[in-house]
């Protein structure tokens, strides 16, 4: 099997899991100090039984992976955070902080030629709620994809981007590139993690600096923290059709959430006045779930503003999956 772009970089140091790293059907490959090994395969979590890699040998691995990414891994900073050049992640923490030894996640970007067809055959979504999202995006409604880890956010965001007509001007902002999106007028912003002699570069100073780059439309990747705050301040003057996602375990959790977020910017405004403001802004939430180890999408609500006597959102669930 021919490794898939960027793999080639890691591949001489993870020998006993090749075939693993080339498996197109393998998402997920998970290490638990090297003697316990999972996949993820078909949205199913299994184990791999005989499959061991040495504890030392692991250790110098993941140092030799950092190196060959451009990053670093040691006692002293025993986090990796990094990506291949695909969009693919590489995750390790390894002692002191992992007790049980060195702990590597590689997830792989699978999501790029995805379309609106593949959702609808792969079961994510009917083709009468996949021409209505559409619809929405079309006509510049703003968009909040919601879900927990793995159901497939970012590809459910990158798909619905492919449906932006290609005149408008889209800027892409992430914390790290995960999103594939071609388009004539595109820009991708990502921001850059601190590291010594270089400052750091959030996604607030990112999406701060979109304003002066003419955006059509603004994709941000996910929703965090205090970013949340610069995004509803992008809403409310008149920046429509934007998509962005955040992790939530229901429609209405997620609004509840976005609004955490914008506390976390450190604004002196009151939680009322925020949910009135997200109200005004945001048009639809899009709900994912995984069940059976199939992705889809289990609830769609659309936002008709907020009530301030009642303290409660007006929605309308356009959509809900029969359980």
């Amino acid at each position: 099997m021919t490794a898939p772009a960027g793999f080639e970089m890691i591949l001489p140091f993870l020998k006993p899991i090749e075939d693993l790293i080339l498996d197109p059907t393998i998402s997920e490959i998970m290490i638990n100090g090297g003697r316990q090994v999972f996949i993820e395969r078909n949205g199913q979590i299994t184990a791999v039984p005989g499959v061991h890699l040495e504890e030392k040998s692991l250790l110098v691995a993941v140092k030799n992976i950092a190196r060959r990414l451009g990053d670093d891994i040691s006692e002293t900073w025993p986090v990796l955070d990094s990506r291949l050049p695909d969009g693919s992640r590489i995750a390790a923490v390894i002692p002191p902080c992992s007790l049980g030894g060195v702990t590597l996640t590689i997830r792989k970007f699978l999501s790029r030629d995805f379309k609106m067809d593949d959702l609808i055959k792969m079961g994510t979504l009917d083709r009468e709620l996949a021409t209505h999202l559409t619809d929405e995006l079309l006509k510049g409604r703003n968009i909040l994809i919601s879900g927990g880890t793995g159901v497939g956010k970012s590809t459910m965001l990158g798909v619905l981007a492919g449906e932006i007509p290609d005149q408008d001007r889209i800027v892409v902002i992430e914390d790290t590139a995960e999103i594939h999106l071609t388009k004539p007028n595109l820009v991708r912003f990502e921001a850059r993690q601190a590291q010594p002699g270089s400052p750091g570069v959030t996604v607030r100073e990112l999406l701060k600096a979109t304003l002066r780059h003419r955006p059509d439309r603004i994709i941000l990747g996910e929703i965090r923290g205090g970013e949340a705050f610069d995004l509803l301040q992008l809403l409310n003057t008149g920046h429509s059709g934007t998509i962005s996602t955040v992790h939530a375990n229901s429609a209405q959790q997620a609004l509840a959430r976005f609004a955490n977020c914008v506390l976390e910017s450190g604004i002196d405004l009151p939680y009322a006045a925020i949910n009135n403001n997200i109200g005004d802004s945001l048009d639809l939430v899009v709900q994912l779930e995984r069940r059976a180890g199939i992705r889809r999408v289990s609830e769609v609500l659309a936002v008709r503003g907020y009530n301030m006597e009642r303290h409660e959102f007006r929605l309308e669930r356009y959509y809900c999956v029969n359980i």
